[in-house]
């Protein structure tokens, strides 16, 4: 089956999509690990993109598409793959569907991840990654077996500067701006399916689930 999760930061996107990846062997397709893989293997789009990282600016829409094109033609993705992050806007939307139609694959289904903000605030600010396998831990809800350590790599866990309380609020802003609109763009089509972006994992787990037998049937 081919998915996007969509949804605020904070969600829980990240989260249950390597969880449902990890069960079903779908292709987990992260765009920030793609651009940073590019980067640190020097492909060249890799290049392309580092330059504009470094001068500060936004990955242009094509050179992003241009990289999940290519990870979608990837082996691992023939038996399925959830999109996690991406598309942010509809003209990445748009350009997207123009690709899965070349490369004659199908979207089976958006799962929107409705999450109030007072969520999305405690989620974020709890949050904590490894700087080397890019886990993900909840100071709450996903803790690490030994504090402060990833459960993979025994690396020391840091907070993302983008988690901290004071850029919250401004990730919300810019989500609501350029990406809430992806709601309507996907309804409109019938490949919606909305679910309760607040439930705590395991619950969002099941959620998901039932989700999918819903799509199957």
């Amino acid at each position: 089956m081919n998915l996007i999760f969509l949804g605020p930061p904070g969600a829980g996107k990240g989260t249950q999509a390597g969880r449902l990846c990890d069960d079903t062997g779908w292709a987990n397709v992260s765009t920030g690990d793609l651009l940073r893989e590019a980067v640190a293997d020097k492909t060249d789009p890799g290049r392309k993109a580092d330059e504009f990282m470094n001068a500060g600016k936004l990955v242009p829409d094509d050179l992003v598409v241009e990289m999940v094109a290519r990870r979608l033609q990837e082996p691992d993705c023939a038996k399925g793959f959830v999109l996690d992050g991406f598309p942010r806007t509809v003209v990445q939307a748009e350009m997207l569907h123009k690709t899965l139609d070349e490369l004659k694959k199908k979207l089976d289904a958006v799962l929107y991840f409705n999450t109030g903000r007072d969520t999305i605030v405690k989620r974020l600010s709890g949050r904590r990654m490894c700087p080397k396998c890019n886990a993900n831990y909840h100071l709450t809800n996903i803790p690490p077996k030994v504090e402060g350590v990833c459960d993979r790599c025994g690396v020391e866990l840091y907070q993302r500067d983008d988690d901290k309380p004071d850029t919250i609020l401004k990730r919300i802003e810019v989500y609501e701006e350029q990406t809430a609109p992806l709601i309507a763009f996907y309804r409109e089509r019938g490949s919606l399916k909305e679910l309760d972006g607040n439930l705590e994992v395991v619950e969002g787990q099941a959620a998901i689930r039932d989700a999918l037998r819903e799509l199957s049937n």
